[in-house]
C-alpha cells in the first residue's frame, strides 16, 4: 500500500525495501495490547509462520501479506542465486511458496484469491518470455495493487457506512473487523472511523469475542488508537441487543 493512503495511525501490513533486500511488514497482533512489536520478515517461511500463529489474521489482510510474501520470495531467490537463476526455476519456486501459503489459514478466503492472482501474474508474464527483473516487478506491483484495492474498499465501506451514523450514536461491534484484519481502515469500523474525523460523538460496545478474544484484545486497542471510546461488552450482553431488536 502507498504510504501517502496510509492515513490512520494502525497499520498491519506493508512492503520495504532497501539495500538489505526487501522485508513485509507487519504488527505482531498476537501480542496485542500488551506489547506493540513489528515484524520485519526477509524469508517467506516467516511468513507463512506469521499467518499460521495469528501475528497477521482478519481474511483482507492475511490475502495481502500473501500476496507480498510471494513476491517477496522471488526477490530473495534472485538475490540469492545472484543472476544464476531461469524463468522455469522461478516460475516453479513461486508455485511452491503459493503452496507453502495456502496451507496455513484454509479458511481464509482472501488468501487463496490473492494466492492465484498472483500465480496467475506470474504465469502470463513468463509465457510471454519477460526478464526475471521483470517479473519481480510485476509480482511487487500486483502484489501493490492487492493492498491499495483493499485500502480503497475499505474507505468506500467507511464513506458510504458512515452517512447511516448520527452524532451519539451507540454502535455494536462483534469481533475485529477494524484496520488490524485488512490493509485499509477496515470493513465493519470503517464507517466508525469516518463518522469519527467527521466530528460525530459515537460510543462503541465491543465484545469479547472467544477464543482469542479478537474483541476484547483488538478491537477495544485499535479504537482506543484513534481516540473512540470502547465499552468493553465482556459478558456479551451485547446479544440483548439484538434480542431486543427482533423479538
Amino acid at each position: 500500500m502507498s504510504d501517502n493512503k496510509q492515513t490512520q495511525g494502525v497499520r498491519t501490513v506493508w512492503w520495504e525495501e532497501d539495500a538489505s533486500g526487501a522485508a513485509v511488514c507487519l504488527l505482531d497482533q498476537s501480542l496485542l495490547p500488551q506489547q506493540v512489536v513489528y515484524l520485519r520478515l526477509k524469508h517467506e517461511q516467516e511468513v507463512a509462520d506469521a499467518i499460521k500463529s495469528l501475528k497477521v489474521r482478519g481474511a483482507p489482510a492475511i490475502g495481502v501479506t500473501a500476496a507480498f510474501g510471494l513476491a517477496l520470495s522471488l526477490c530473495r531467490l534472485m538475490r540469492e542465486k545472484d543472476g544464476a537463476l531461469s524463468l522455469a526455476t522461478a516460475q516453479q519456486h513461486v508455485h511452491a511458496v503459493g503452496a507453502l501459503l495456502g496451507q496455513t489459514r484454509p479458511t481464509a478466503v482472501n488468501l487463496f484469491w490473492a494466492i492465484e492472482r498472483m500465480l496467475l501474474c506470474a504465469d502470463v508474464a513468463i509465457e510471454n518470455h519477460c526478464s526475471l527483473q521483470d517479473l519481480a516487478q510485476l509480482l511487487r506491483a500486483e502484489a501493490h495493487s492487492i493492498a491499495d484495492e483493499d485500502f480503497a474498499a475499505c474507505m468506500a465501506m467507511g464513506v458510504y457506512g458512515a452517512e447511516l451514523i448520527a452524532d451519539g450514536d451507540m454502535l455494536l461491534t462483534h469481533c475485529n473487523a477494524g484496520a488490524l484484519a485488512t490493509a485499509g481502515w477496515g470493513t465493519a469500523l470503517a464507517p466508525m472511523y469516518v463518522a469519527h474525523k467527521a466530528g460525530k460523538h459515537i460510543h462503541v460496545f465491543v465484545d469479547e469475542t472467544r477464543p482469542v478474544f479478537q474483541g476484547a484484545r483488538l478491537t477495544a486497542w485499535e479504537l482506543q488508537q484513534e481516540g473512540i471510546p470502547p465499552h468493553l461488552d465482556y459478558r456479551q450482553y451485547g446479544w440483548t441487543f439484538y434480542a431486543a431488536r427482533w423479538h
